[in-house]
């Protein structure tokens, strides 16, 4: 499969821009802006849900991967933005998680470095979060006096418990790699060196698995349960069940065929 390479946001051609590529059925969005480690501005965090809609819409992409240029995830929002009147900075910032959130494929930040405030914001809304050993993980509304938003508060909770949430929320401290997996931030710690190759492993499996399953399963772990009955008139149209069976009475491969109606 072909590599394609795009730039987005007003800053395409300078120094804070989203990147992306897809290469081998993968897409991978890149947080480009090493001037501040990362730091997201408000043209990026408003280019970013078309970003995600135009992958969204391409048949080719069957999983997504967020990162950040160099050794840094994302060191959060630039902040040169957060005291415009009427939250306009914090609603960019909403609107691109939630479309994040939103992205119908599996979604996997791969995280090195600083991971805080916006950044940590974005890494939650994906389905997975793999980290490098000596990555460091805050939540930071709280050394700023600003609100952090509830739809993303409630997203945080879930994810950790409402306990170290609001340990991360109260305090505004960082913690470390070996604790954000403990407390289910991160679902794979990798030593230094491993995180890109363990990513492109991880992805290379979701290609070989169901669409069906996964699109099913995102949907009611992410409490869509009201859509039962669809998933399950999509199991009874598609074939993917009867190939999986068939597959492992044969000891072959699944040659899975699903894919999302358009």
């Amino acid at each position: 499969m072909g590599h394609t390479e795009n730039v987005a946001g007003p800053a395409a051609s300078g120094t804070a821009r989203l990147r992306h590529t897809i290469a081998d059925g993968v897409a991978t969005v890149v947080i480009d802006h090493p001037a501040k480690r990362n730091a997201m501005t408000d043209a990026m965090w408003a280019a970013l849900p078309s970003v995600l809609a135009e992958l969204a819409a391409d048949p080719a992409v069957r999983a997504l991967v967020l990162t950040g240029a160099g050794e840094t995830f994302c060191a959060g929002a630039d902040i040169s933005g957060l005291g415009r009147p009427g939250g306009a900075a914090q609603e960019l910032a909403v609107r691109a998680e939630e479309a994040l959130a939103a992205f119908p494929k599996p979604t996997l930040a791969a995280v090195r470095g600083y991971c805080v405030g916006g950044g940590c914001q974005l890494a939650a809304a994906c389905d997975l979060r793999f980290a490098e050993e000596g990555a460091s993980f805050g939540v930071t509304p709280a050394k700023l006096g600003i609100v952090y938003p509830a739809s993303s508060t409630a997203r945080l909770a879930g994810l950790v418990g409402p306990a170290t949430a609001k340990f991360l929320l109260f305090s505004g401290e960082l913690i470390d790699s070996a604790r954000a997996l403990r407390t289910g931030l991160v679902d794979e710690l990798l030593p230094g060196g491993r995180l890109d190759a363990r990513v492109a492993e991880y992805t290379q499996t979701l290609r070989a698995r169901s669409q069906l399953t996964q699109a099913a399963a995102k949907e009611f772990a992410d409490g869509r349960v009201d859509r039962s009955a669809y998933w399950a008139q999509q199991a009874r149209a598609g074939g993917d069940t009867a190939e999986g069976i068939a597959a492992f009475l044969e000891r072959r491969a699944p040659r899975f065929t699903w894919t999302p109606p358009r």
